[in-house]
This record gives C-alpha cells, sequence and structure tokens, in this order.
C-alpha cells in the first residue's frame, strides 16, 4: 500500500520565522532546541539568519526540522 503526503506539507522555507515553524509544526520545537535556537527572544527571527547567527549549516537544520514536520503531518 502506497500512502500519498500532501508535498507542501512538511516545506519549511529559510526565510520563515522560528516561531512561524514552531506554530505550524509543534514537533520542531524540541529539534530547533537541540540546535540552539530559541523561540522566546529569537522566535521572531528568520530561520536563515538564526542559524547563521549561531554557525549552523542551513540545510541540516531544515533537514532535521522536515523530518520532524513530516511527524506532525501523520
Amino acid at each position: 500500500m502506497t500512502t500519498t503526503m500532501d508535498p507542501t506539507a512538511s516545506t519549511i522555507a529559510a526565510a520563515e520565522t522560528l516561531n512561524a515553524i514552531v506554530a505550524r509544526y509543534p514537533r520542531t520545537l524540541p529539534v530547533l532546541q537541540r540546535f540552539g535556537l530559541d523561540t522566546c527572544c529569537g522566535g521572531s527571527l528568520p530561520l536563515a539568519t538564526a542559524a547563521a547567527y549561531h554557525g549552523l549549516d542551513l540545510e541540516q537544520v531544515v533537514a532535521a526540522l522536515r523530518a520532524a514536520a513530516e511527524a506532525d503531518a501523520r
């Protein structure tokens, strides 16, 4: 049996704010915390900006967030 997911269900853009990502996909909060990204003071920052500020690999962060978002979409 094949299941089809909406391809936009786990779309996370680097321009989205951390708060917007967490609001849409609550399971991404622990992922952000694991990378040292907080949604309190830095929540209004775009993901790309927050990742750059912390010296993180943006692609790695996005991949981890998408994995968590897919779990939310199920």
